[in-house]
C-alpha cells in the first residue's frame, strides 16, 4: 500500500512539473497590455520611454477621475 501512495506522489509531482515548465516556456515573452488612447509603436519602432507612458497614464487617469467627480457631485444637505 505505501509504495502505491508512494507512486501516486511520484506521479503527482511529475504532472506538476511538466505543467509548472509549460507555463514557464509560455511566459518567456509577456505581452503588456495596452493602455486606452495611447497608440502602441509601430512594428520595427521602440516603445515611447517610460516616463513618457507613466507621464500619459498619470494624465488620462486624472481626467478621468475629475469627470468622475464632476458628474457625482451633490447638493449639501444643509
Amino acid at each position: 500500500m505505501r509504495v502505491f501512495g508512494l507512486l501516486g506522489l511520484v506521479l503527482a509531482l511529475v504532472i506538476v512539473g511538466l505543467i509548472a515548465k509549460k507555463q514557464l516556456t509560455t511566459a518567456a515573452a509577456p505581452v503588456l497590455p495596452s493602455v486606452p488612447g495611447v497608440a502602441a509603436p509601430a512594428p520595427g519602432q521602440a516603445p515611447a520611454d517610460v516616463r513618457t507612458q507613466s507621464q500619459q497614464v498619470q494624465k488620462q487617469v486624472k481626467e478621468a477621475l475629475d469627470a468622475a467627480a464632476q458628474a457625482r457631485k451633490m447638493p449639501d444637505d444643509n
